[in-house]
């Protein structure tokens, strides 16, 4: 459901009327290789439910779920990585659909900071 907006390519991704690289999917979530990587490894964890960003959750249980979750995707690829979150375009967030990346991969860390 797009409430009265267009859907997000994040939602046209989870509806799969655009192919992208899925690396994990339940219920609730779905996790995704960035098109754009700014890491060796570069995952996107996105929620089923739309949330424009972050800070628009204000349900505890939900936003605990959902750190739980990118922790879990992380540490299925990589023993070390980064979580870093974007809250709007000032901040360079590219697509308004709430969404955790992982960034990992780096052999003695980040060469520079990425995001």
């Amino acid at each position: 459901m797009t409430q009265g907006r267009d859907p997000s390519i994040f939602e046209r991704i989870i509806a799969r009327e655009i192919p992208a690289d899925i690396v994990y999917e339940d219920d609730d979530f779905i996790a995704i290789r960035d098109i754009a990587p700014k890491a060796p490894l570069h995952l996107l964890v996105i929620p089923k439910v739309w949330t424009p960003r972050i800070d628009t959750i204000a349900d505890p249980e939900e936003m605990g779920r959902l750190w739980l979750k990118a922790s879990e995707v992380a540490r299925q690829h990589a023993q070390d990585y980064r979580l870093v979150v974007n809250a709007g375009k000032g901040a360079g967030m590219m697509v308004e659909h709430t969404h955790i990346h992982i960034l990992a991969g780096w052999e003695n860390g980040p060469e520079s900071d990425v995001l």
